[in-house]
């Protein structure tokens, strides 16, 4: 039984990379494709806005499409249809085929992301819950740093198409894995009909709320520090660029960690803080200091990653102990608030950036950073821990 949950865990550590492996991985780029397509840096943007949007649209109705098929099946189909997109995006000769190639990623994306999640909801209770979650949203953070560092390093020595190419077999080869490692849940117990309004409870209200705030200052932050960090004095290039994004290797040690030594703590507790180490990390990348913006943004990718763990599993386990609740459906519209979230932080920090440049964009993503708390110190209700474990 051990070894089963050990492949179970390191399958759900794929999980997570196979979901942000492409989804961000754009991020480092935008001054080439800009270059390439003749576009503005802002137009360039686009390539993560749709993706997102995608996500965002395509996340509520994942549960109804694929209540009849084993998750693992769906979870690693999605995985190794991902390369297919992402295969068509290295040979698009415009900027709009770039963009329509971007937004079925989008589309597949949510299968790999509501599917992990519904998974680990089905298979843990508990604390757990928020142990195995923190396990997966570490993968998250390994996929994000692997798409935008290879496609960073490989478009500047190489080529952006090239880049494409990488990421697609990286594609099939995790879907492989995860169709591998990941055990098959028992068999879901037929459950009774559920009232839709359970999902639309104040708790829950809140947990999406956060979810958009979180997504929001991520995507914001390292979409707009990128075109900063690419000017002068600074003037990074695209591998420069991707190497930034190393910074999430800290965010992948702690928040497994925290995880685990968390498990009894209340879940407003561990967003506290993370906002603090957001906050304290965005008015770091302020300082005129590459070392000082480097170790910022480190504190910042790590406080966003723990409220994503923490978020991701209020979410379950509100939706799990609340009567009436459709678990389901309650992922599906969290994971549109947050992606809508992502969306809106790449394309409205772009008003202030014209005007303010980096400094208005911090103070809009401290913002958020802040609301985080606040919301949930108003609606997040804590919840007696659960010890029961399923194997």
């Amino acid at each position: 039984m051990k070894p089963r949950l050990h492949c179970a865990r390191l399958a759900l550590f794929l999980c997570g990379c196979a979901a942000f492996l492409n989804l961000y991985a754009t991020q480092s780029i935008l001054q080439v494709f800009a270059a390439q397509f003749h576009i503005s840096a802002k137009t360039a943007g686009w390539s993560i806005t749709v993706t997102t949007l995608a996500v965002a649209m395509t996340a509520p109705f994942v549960s109804r499409l694929t209540r009849h098929f084993e998750q693992r099946t769906v979870i690693s189909t999605a995985a190794l249809l991902l390369a297919g997109p992402v295969l068509m995006t290295a040979y698009a000769d415009s900027f709009a085929q770039v963009l329509v190639w971007r937004f079925v990623e989008g589309m597949l994306i949510p299968f790999v992301f509501a599917s992990s999640v519904a998974y680990i909801g089905d298979r843990w209770r508990g604390g757990t819950v928020t142990e195995v979650t923190s396990l997966y949203v570490a993968g998250t953070v390994l996929g994000g740093l692997g798409g935008r560092f290879i496609t960073g390093v490989v478009t500047e020595y190489v080529g952006w198409r090239e880049a494409f190419e990488w990421l697609a077999v990286l594609s099939l080869m995790v879907g492989g894995f995860i169709q591998f490692l990941l055990p098959a849940n028992r068999p879901r117990v037929q459950q009774v009909q559920t009232a839709s309004s359970g999902v639309w409870r104040r708790p829950l209200l809140a947990a999406y709320a956060v979810g958009f705030c979180v997504l929001f200052s991520q995507v914001a932050t390292f979409t707009y520090v990128g075109l900063y960090l690419g000017l002068p004095p600074f003037n990074l290039g695209p591998a420069a660029l991707g190497a930034l994004y190393m910074v999430f290797l800290l965010a992948l040690i702690v928040i497994p960690i925290a995880g685990r030594l968390s498990k009894a703590r209340p879940h407003v507790e561990l967003l506290s803080v993370a906002a603090i180490l957001g906050v304290c990390g965005s008015a770091l990348t302020l300082m005129p200091s590459l070392w000082c913006i480097v170790v910022g943004l480190a504190l910042s990718s790590t406080g966003v990653f723990l409220a994503q763990a923490t978020a991701n599993a209020f979410t379950t386990a509100t939706a799990t102990a609340t009567a009436g609740a459709d678990k389901a459906g309650a992922v599906g519209v969290y994971l549109t608030c947050y992606y809508l979230g992502g969306s809106c932080g790449a394309i409205v920090p772009a008003l202030i950036w014209e005007r303010w440049g980096w400094a208005g964009c911090v103070g809009l993503i401290m913002g958020f950073q802040v609301l985080t708390l606040l919301i949930a110190s108003a609606g997040w209700k804590p919840l007696k821990p659960e010890l029961i474990r399923v194997p």
